[in-house]
């Protein structure tokens, strides 16, 4: 049976014949490995020009290569690090492989890995660069866990596995090779739980009809807005803006679904805020008066207790913010 649902989840180069590589031509019902999630995810994260377009289309579910012949939005399987290459703690932690234990001159393993050390190559005592790091790694897993798709998660990423810098490390059955367990990084590891648990408690972040910023037939409402820091819609010179380092997804019930005419009444909404600039005050959209905006992650602040927010909320450099549309609590007169 475990093979039998691996079979489900090819890898883009897995393809023979004429094309090789070709990501999306897998058919349904087949859910695709995506690299491209993968490398632009990690680059965006890493502060690379020109990404802010590109993280948009992973963070909708790779629709122009996943959104056809019926494919569901679950198609991309996305992930941040898999098996072959760096675990994520080694993602944020190396710029350069360290596969000399390997016994092939360092020759083996990818060499293109998009990674970074963020100051200090390998492990180090700089608080500062520690709490980079982490940083880091709470973005790139809330960005993996707030995308349209099916994630995966790489054994141990969750406790801040390392493999010292060992990118190919299928020969490695010793220390380098296994989940250490006795060293789980807690803080993280509980960030993990936490958007987990966000995205399960969430369909809007697991449907199987793409987001296409399409009017849905029932009230007209958009299913996707892409904004600015200032709350407008973005606009084309705003994603050719190769200096565009903040972007926020207004996420909403997928036009088209046939279950959103019984959902209306409870209107269900997340508005996800990336951003890898500096500081920036983000307005957000306008309620009704009987629902507000609910603060439930902040990458800046991993032990943030859930709030409701006000007209504009404070984003910190390097962060992820995500808000949730509840209910306005009823406050009885006197």
């Amino acid at each position: 049976m475990a093979g039998a649902a691996e079979a489900d989840r090819p890898e883009p180069w897995d393809g023979r014949g004429p094309g090789g590589y070709q990501l999306g031509a897998f058919p349904a019902p087949f859910l695709e490995w995506n690299d491209k999630f993968r490398d632009q995810v990690r680059r965006y994260w890493r502060g690379d020009p020109d990404m802010t377009r590109k993280l948009a289309m992973r963070i909708s579910g790779s629709a122009l290569k996943f959104d056809h012949d019926g494919r569901a939005a679950t198609s991309s399987v996305n992930f941040l690090t898999a098996h072959d290459g760096f675990t994520l703690m080694d993602l944020v932690s190396y710029r350069e492989k360290r596969n000399e234990a390997n016994g092939e001159g360092n020759r083996d393993g990818h060499s293109h890995n998009n990674s970074d050390d963020l100051g200090i190559e390998g492990p180090t005592q700089d608080a500062a660069i520690n709490a980079a790091r982490a940083r880091r790694r709470r973005n790139m897993m809330a960005t993996l866990m707030l995308a349209q798709g099916t994630p995966m998660i790489l054994a141990g990423d969750e406790l801040g596995n390392s493999q010292r810098g060992n990118n190919n490390a299928y020969c490695q059955d010793n220390e380098t090779g296994w989940v250490d367990w006795d060293h789980a990084d807690a803080e993280f590891l509980e960030f993990c739980r936490r958007i987990v648990a966000f995205r399960r408690r969430h369909p809007i972040l697991r449907q199987k009809r793409f987001l296409h910023s399409r009017s849905r037939v029932i009230d007209g409402q958009v299913d996707l807005f892409w904004r600015r820091a200032d709350g407008e819609v973005m606009s084309e010179p705003d994603w050719n803006n190769l200096g565009q380092k903040l972007i926020a997804a207004e996420m909403r019930v997928a036009s088209g679904t046939p279950d959103y005419l019984a959902r209306a009444h409870r209107e269900d909404a997340l508005f996800a805020i990336f951003n890898v600039g500096g500081p920036d005050l983000v307005m957000l959209p306008e309620l009704p008066l009987d629902r507000c905006w609910v603060l439930h992650v902040d990458t800046a602040r991993p032990g943030l207790v859930p709030h409701r927010a006000s007209r504009a909320v404070q984003v910190a450099a390097d962060s992820v913010v995500v808000l949730a549309l509840e209910p306005q609590p009823i406050v009885p007169r006197p």
